[in-house]
């Protein structure tokens, strides 16, 4: 079993920075690609960055590519989304996720990823 926490949410203003970050517990010992989701008030979850076990292949989502960073930190056995230029429609609630590592790199596809966080707020003003 494999546990995900996030923090770093919070509220900020259009054109600022924030960085969540997602704990990863458990069987660690197994590899796991993480990923980042969001869901807006209304909305489906949808894909925003992903990270493969190895940290050499990340996806974004078009919309936040070249704004997000998605990096980790093995030692730590965490992940983060370093959030830049946010926008009022990045306001959502954030969740992490871990996906079984494949040769394929991290999916984008929610239906692919085994474990949950339990979510994070992010509120940008504008």
């Amino acid at each position: 079993q494999v546990q995900l926490v996030e923090s770093g949410g919070g509220l900020v203003q259009s054109g600022g920075s924030l960085k969540l970050s997602c704990v990863v517990s458990g069987r660690t010992s197994s590899k796991y690609d993480v990923g980042w989701f969001r869901q807006g008030p209304g909305e489906e979850r949808k894909f925003v960055a992903a990270i493969s076990w190895s940290g050499d292949n990340t996806r974004y989502l078009d919309s936040v590519n070249g704004r997000f960073i998605i990096s980790r930190d093995n030692a730590k056995n965490t992940r983060y989304l370093q959030m830049n230029s946010a926008k009022p429609e990045d306001t959502a609630v954030y969740y992490c996720a871990a996906a079984h590592s494949t040769n394929y790199g991290p999916p984008t596809d929610s239906y692919d990823y085994h474990y949950w966080g339990q979510g994070t707020q992010v509120t940008v003003s504008s």
